[in-house]
């Protein structure tokens, strides 16, 4: 599996970059898009029923964009996490450290990847609260929807802004280290 990671990689090297970093300016643009922009829209309809249907609908919207940018973020993560290299410049096959600046550089990659996981693991878990609200929605259960559509925006989303900002400095980082 290796082999074929640095064969891709080697081949397709400047694409996998590409397509790891557009990833990560639509899954964090857009969460950056939607809580201060189109949630500050949304808030200024009177209408309650109105406001939380919106903000459900738009939610949606957003996740069903973002899904398929996780999911490649991901698999360019693993990729180039192999392809560059980290690992074998950090360590020889006995796992003994060869140099201490590639094994703090190697230590940041697993920093980067383990900052996707939680944001993920989190955008999966707003996945659910927003299907949570828009079944309270279809029930007439204004206010527990409005308690899960809050805790999205109000929490879930700023926190995967803050780790997603968080993780495109490292990358940065990584890819002049």
């Amino acid at each position: 599996m290796k082999e074929l990671i640095y064969t891709l990689f080697g081949d397709f090297r400047n694409q996998i970059v590409f397509l790891h970093v557009i990833s990560a300016v639509v899954w964090v643009g857009g969460m950056i898009a939607m809580r201060f922009a189109a949630h500050q829209s949304i808030q200024m309809i009177d209408n309650t029923h109105v406001k939380i249907e919106r903000t459900a609908q738009a939610l949606k919207r957003l996740f069903t964009i973002v899904a398929p940018f996780v999911v490649i973020l991901i698999i360019t993560a693993v990729i180039m996490a192999v392809g560059y290299g980290f690992r074998n410049a950090a360590v020889d096959a006995n796992g003994n450290v060869i140099d201490a600046y590639a094994m703090h550089t190697y230590m940041i990659v697993h920093v980067k990847e383990a900052i996707w996981l939680i944001m993920t693991l989190n955008f999966i878990a707003m996945v659910l609260k927003r299907n949570q609200a828009a079944k309270l929605i279809k029930n007439g259960d204004l206010i527990g929807a409005s308690a899960a559509l809050k805790l999205i925006g109000k929490y879930m989303v700023p926190l995967n802004i803050v780790l997603g900002l968080c993780a495109i400095y490292l990358g940065v980082f990584l890819r002049n280290a």
